[in-house]
């Protein structure tokens, strides 16, 4: 079964398109139409590499004189100036000019990285998303969001820096360790109470095909994220607005990963445990019934999403996120829903955040 779907992020002049199918790494297809130049660099990790390198850099011969590869260690603990500047080394080593192409293929944290270091190098080279995560084909690969982790802070020195094209291939997530897959469900759902209350109800009924890897249904949940995330993204692109609804369950994730340190919990398994923190946070407020709170532990547990918040003590979680890019004069600003499929953000009274916290860690 061969399945692809396109889906446009409007941003005019910096416009481009998620591909998104099976055996699209070795497609000539996928990489005609490309910005023209003599070197194409594929940053990817050690863990990556030896899967899906290959296939790439065959696809980009065609088209590239010389193609290089940077490998980096793996995993968010990696995220780092340290790691960044392999990739700044790599290119200056090899006299990359200001044309150089680079392909992130890898997940989240290359991905990231790549872009970030695309916006920096000469002043802004351009560079490809090959998302290889379930969690980066619908999330962090859309959306020109780049940055590198801080140890007071997560993704807090980076850049906005749009990608030239996004390829998700489907194939890569049969490789997917299954801890991965379930973080990368944590984005998936996210987008339902944001902004689709029936893509939650398909959601909540196609989990066990989505835990199964049923391709048809990746390809509908990553088509479908993408859509949302594109939609809102050509509407803001620099989160001075609506894009933060993006950052549903985040403030307390992050929190939970800068204090158990980066890596302990995957990005996806916070935001998992952060949206049941933000949904009883909404409850709390008056904004939505218990009952919501009770589905969304409900649908993360079912997604194989941790739900128990580690007891990091009240006092390190809201100094943790008063560092969170959302927090304005000092005020920790969360991500509630209102009502199903709407989402805003707001500032909440400590002694509310304190009970959340609580309830959380129990």
């Amino acid at each position: 079964m061969n399945l692809h779907a396109t889906v446009r992020v409007a941003l005019d002049d910096r416009s481009y398109d998620i591909q998104i199918g099976t055996g699209l790494l070795g497609a000539p297809s996928t990489w005609q139409g490309l910005p023209a130049a003599s070197t194409a660099v594929i940053v990817t990790n050690t863990t990556v590499s030896p899967l899906y390198a290959e296939t790439v850099r065959r696809g980009l011969s065609a088209h590239y004189p010389r193609v290089l590869s940077v490998e980096l260690p793996d995993g968010e603990a990696h995220k780092d100036w340290t790691t960044l500047n392999l990739i700044f080394d790599a290119l200056l080593g090899a006299a990359c000019d200001r044309k150089t192409v680079l392909v992130a293929l890898g997940g989240g944290v290359v991905g990231d990285m790549t872009g970030f270091a695309a916006a920096c190098y000469m002043r802004g080279v351009p560079f490809v998303q090959v998302p290889t995560t379930l969690l980066a084909q619908v999330d962090s690969s859309v959306g020109g969001k780049t940055a590198v982790n801080h140890p007071l802070g997560k993704n807090m020195i980076g850049a906005f820096y749009q990608p030239v094209r996004v390829i998700c291939d489907l194939d890569t997530l049969a490789t997917l360790p299954a801890r991965e897959l379930s973080a990368g469900l944590a984005e998936v759902i996210k987008y339902g109470p944001i902004a689709d209350p029936s893509f939650l109800d398909w959601i909540e009924a196609e989990l066990p095909a989505l835990m199964a890897r049923d391709t048809s249904a990746l390809a509908r949940a990553v088509a479908r994220s993408c859509e949302i995330k594109a939609e809102v993204v050509g509407g803001d692109e620099r989160e001075s607005g609506n894009r933060a609804i993006l950052n549903f369950g985040h403030t307390f994730g992050h929190a939970i990963e800068a204090g158990m340190g980066y890596g302990a919990w995957l990005h996806g398994e916070a935001v998992g445990c952060g949206m049941v923190m933000a949904a009883d946070l909404s409850a709390r407020l008056g904004l939505m019934p218990a009952e919501f709170v009770d589905r969304m532990r409900r649908i993360c547990v079912a997604a194989g999403l941790p739900v128990r918040a580690p007891d990091l003590g009240a006092e390190r979680y809201l100094a943790l996120m008063q560092v969170d890019k959302k927090a304005e004069a000092g005020e920790i600003r969360f991500v509630v829903i209102d009502h199903m499929g709407h989402a805003r953000m707001q500032g909440a009274p400590e002694a509310l955040v304190r009970d959340v916290i609580a309830a959380a860690c129990a």
